[in-house]
């Protein structure tokens, strides 16, 4: 366990709307990256960073549906990326490189939940590859944007689905052990979290801080595949179908979601800190048994050492430690 993972008692709590995390920041100049900035959290996440000046480039698997859901949002471009697609990923990153000379922030916020066994081009199974893999390759290709900004920072999206698992270092792709979509999907999100541990390692001798998220419990399209008997089983909504909105039990809105992903992203609170797990718009407390909380295998820094050095060698890829 590493002593930064101690709350700050930030004047924020669960019901903190994105745009109340960043009142009194000016990103005029800062130029940001979001992927799955067209849809629920992403999409509120988009529309503060640019009310506060950023310039924000969004990714999506499709760019004309993207850009009619971000219509009137000034300082926005839309791009194409497929996280599940390797060479998409090449074609953005290389196409971005050459036209931005920095990124201040970037937000790993785009990805899948629970979905039946699919895998990618290389065999990887698929909330791996698009949760975790694609968001490992993009961070890597786009470290000189990185580099080159006085101070960036990077947010992961994780969950507190964290909790159901640690990663398998010896079967990620569920080669040798049962498939089960939520196994894959906590395994993802604990292969998150780790990736926010290893980037600070690697990027915070040269400015680079990055932090991971989880949002809340909130129904956004990303969930919509589920049926009404997982979502009622998980409580989240009313007897007329609507989602139930307590931030005190976690069940927040798509503004209140945003929150603690902008607030890590642009918080000056945060300036001497990172690699940590954040809720609620605050570094969570290390927790074993709580439903609230991170994990302790989420933030060790030996597992994320372990799991960097495996990707490191699917990919073929690696960003040097200093």
């Amino acid at each position: 366990m590493r002593a930064v993972q101690t709350s700050l008692h930030t004047a924020f709590g669960p019901a903190a709307t994105a745009a109340e995390a960043a009142v009194g920041v000016d990103l005029t100049g800062r130029v940001a990256l979001v992927t799955g900035g067209s849809s629920g959290l992403g999409l509120e996440t988009v529309r503060v960073l640019a009310a506060r000046g950023a310039s924000v480039c969004v990714t999506a698997i499709d760019p004309v549906a993207a850009r009619a859901a971000l219509e009137g949002i000034a300082g926005v471009e839309v791009e194409h990326i497929d996280l599940f697609d390797r060479p998409s990923i090449e074609r953005f990153a290389a196409a971005f490189l050459k036209r931005q000379s920095r990124l201040d922030i970037l937000i790993l916020n785009a990805g899948v939940m629970a979905k039946p066994l699919i895998r990618d081009i290389d065999g990887h199974e698929g909330h791996f590859s698009a949760n975790y893999l694609g968001h490992f390759r993009l961070t890597a290709l786009v470290w000189p944007a990185l580099l080159a900004a006085p101070k960036s920072r990077v947010v992961v999206l994780s969950s507190r689905a964290h909790h159901l698992c640690d990663v398998d270092l010896d079967d990620l792709d569920f080669v040798r052990r049962p498939y089960d979509e939520w196994m894959a999907y906590g395994q993802s999100k604990t292969a998150n979290a780790l990736l926010a541990v290893s980037l600070d390692e690697r990027g915070r001798h040269h400015g680079i801080r990055a932090f991971s998220v989880h949002p809340g419990m909130i129904i956004t399209p990303g969930i919509q595949h589920l049926t009404r008997a997982e979502l009622d089983a998980f409580g989240v909504l009313a007897a007329d179908g609507t989602p139930i909105i307590d931030p005190t039990r976690d069940m927040k809105t798509v503004a209140q979601g945003a929150a603690t992903t902008v607030w890590c992203a642009t918080s000056p609170m945060l300036d001497s800190i990172g690699g940590v797990y954040c809720e609620n718009c605050d570094v969570a407390p290390v927790e074993q048994d709580s439903s609230f909380g991170v994990r302790p295998y989420a933030i060790d820094p030996q597992r994320a050492e372990l799991l960097w050095q495996a990707t490191a060698r699917l990919t073929g890829i690696d960003i040097t430690r200093p």
